[in-house]
């Protein structure tokens, strides 16, 4: 299989520093939707485009926007709605701006409160992990020896390579996959390999 993960464009949460999961999530901006054309047109002019038939996506509205995109320009039928694509699920914290959330919740630190939900009713950092390992295992078995897109976010492309690489502190150093960023995965050999991360060329 061929995982590309791709995160989804500039959105509306991103301005207002809120915490934006199914509820909170307001779309992309105009910035964002430029920025998706510019990818759907990169990935459209690939010439293997057409070998690139699967496209699945978080069902938060930043990345299903940003899969629409993709979808028009490969003229595809269908997106696939993965909810395990999604970050972390904030639980009653969605919706909130950050300040608001600390104020209420206090500071969340996932390496020091692994255990801890984000707010109740939200996944706790390692619950987030184990769902994103699963994913990715789940994904390698559906669609083995295939080509796959798939529209996400930050949080889960950061926790692939800490799940696949099996880093265990990350204090030290961070990523941070831009907005429409490609990072491109394959698992052959049941063994994963990375063939890129957080390709933007589409956006120079």
């Amino acid at each position: 299989m061929r995982l590309l993960l791709i995160r989804h464009g500039h959105s509306h949460h991103a301005v207002t520093n809120t915490i934006a999961d199914l509820r909170g999530c307001q779309g992309l901006t105009p910035e964002g939707l430029a920025q998706a054309r510019a990818l759907s047109e990169r990935v459209r002019r690939w010439p293997d485009a057409a070998e690139w038939p699967i496209l699945l996506s978080s069902p938060v509205p930043r990345a299903h926007q940003t899969a629409e995109v993709l979808r028009e320009a490969l003229r595809l039928d269908a997106i696939v709605p993965v909810p395990d694509l999604r970050e972390q699920v904030p639980g009653e914290a969605d919706g909130l701006q950050r300040d608001v959330y600390r104020a209420r919740y206090g500071t969340f630190n996932p390496q020091h409160e692994p255990d801890r939900p984000f707010s109740p009713g939200g996944e706790s950092w390692k619950d987030f992990e184990s769902r994103v390992a699963w994913t990715l295992e789940e994904l390698a078995q559906r669609y083995a020896g295939r080509n796959v897109l798939a529209v996400t976010h930050a949080g889960f492309i950061v926790t692939a390579f800490l799940k696949l690489l099996a880093i265990t502190a990350w204090d030290r150093a961070w990523l941070d996959p831009s907005n429409t960023g490609i990072t491109e995965w394959r698992f052959d050999d049941a063994r994963w390999r990375l063939g890129r991360y957080n390709d933007t060329s589409h956006l120079a």
